[in-house]
């Protein structure tokens, strides 16, 4: 059995050392922003924030959350992320299934056809044109339809079919199951971990997405979170993004709105990433792994 010299010890503890070091680096954007959204005006607009908060209110966090601009956009942002990784789940596995069988006929062709979309695209323009034509524009299918699937994922998932055991497929088509009944009944209940994880991946592209909605979305109803938060940052006067007046917004600093809005956007995603965070790791692993 091997033990660990005093030099395995000083090397693990300069690793972790460093890796504390950069996590709280890479943190330090975020707990600044979140101590501009509790600080009072005062020391917003005198520039005194920094890592700690200054004084304490919510109000302005109150203000942001309470915002039926805000609140519809949350609505939309959601809808967007829980239909949309459900149907890129689904039609991943669909496709992920068939080809992770070595018999299906032509399946090096396909594969070289997926890659290749995976590695170039048709543009900015082509793809707005084909959501016009489609008659998507200002409709919340342009902003799941793009995105539907991802051949990254898709291969992912299909490495970790081609690990599962041969034999319980083989098992339930003596007794007749169809190549769904198969999958839905036996292959999908076992892909808990991947699942899991590539629906992580999915809902994290669907919440975050600006881009999209920002070329196909014109109408404020309709606009999800991510491009409210985009006008919130961009514009200077915060009124024109929010459902309030100048005069509702003189006790409540813009700067401390915007990083309100940035932390009340970021909390829902955070809250599912602990859920899923035990299929995490062994999800890629082995979806990543053949043999």
């Amino acid at each position: 059995m091997y033990r660990k010299t005093a030099k395995d010890f000083m090397l693990d503890g300069f690793i972790y050392v460093v890796l504390i070091a950069m996590g709280l680096i890479t943190l330090l954007p975020f707990v600044n922003v979140f101590s501009k959204s509790i600080s009072e005006e005062w020391a917003i607009l005198s520039g005194q924030v920094g890592i700690f908060p200054v004084g304490f209110q919510l109000e302005t966090m109150k203000f942001v959350v309470t915002n039926s601009q805000f609140l519809n956009s949350l609505w939309i942002s959601v809808l967007i992320t829980v239909i949309g990784t459900l149907a890129s789940l689904l039609i991943t596995a669909l496709t992920a299934y068939p080809l992770s069988k070595r018999e299906l006929p032509g399946m090096g062709i396909i594969i070289i056809l997926f890659i290749f979309t995976m590695m170039f695209n048709g543009g900015i323009i082509p793809n707005y044109l084909l959501i016009r034509e489609l008659g998507l524009i200002n409709h919340l299918g342009s902003l799941i339809l793009p995105a539907l699937i991802s051949v990254f994922n898709m291969l992912v998932i299909k490495s970790y079919f081609e690990n599962l055991p041969a034999s319980l497929e083989e098992s339930a088509k003596i007794e007749g199951a169809s190549n769904l009944t198969v999958l839905f009944r036996i292959i999908l209940p076992l892909s808990g971990p991947v699942l899991a994880t590539i629906g992580l991946f999915y809902a994290v592209y669907y919440w975050n997405d600006y881009f999209n909605p920002m070329l196909y979305i014109n109408s404020s109803s309709l606009k999800p979170l991510q491009l409210y938060l985009q006008d919130i940052v961009m514009n200077a006067d915060t009124s024109s993004a929010l459902d309030k007046t100048a005069d509702d917004l003189m006790n409540v600093p813009a700067e401390g709105v915007r990083s309100a809005t940035v932390i009340a956007s970021t909390i829902p995603i955070l809250l599912v990433y602990p859920f899923l965070q035990k299929y995490f790791i062994k999800g890629v692993l082995i979806g990543s792994v053949k043999g």
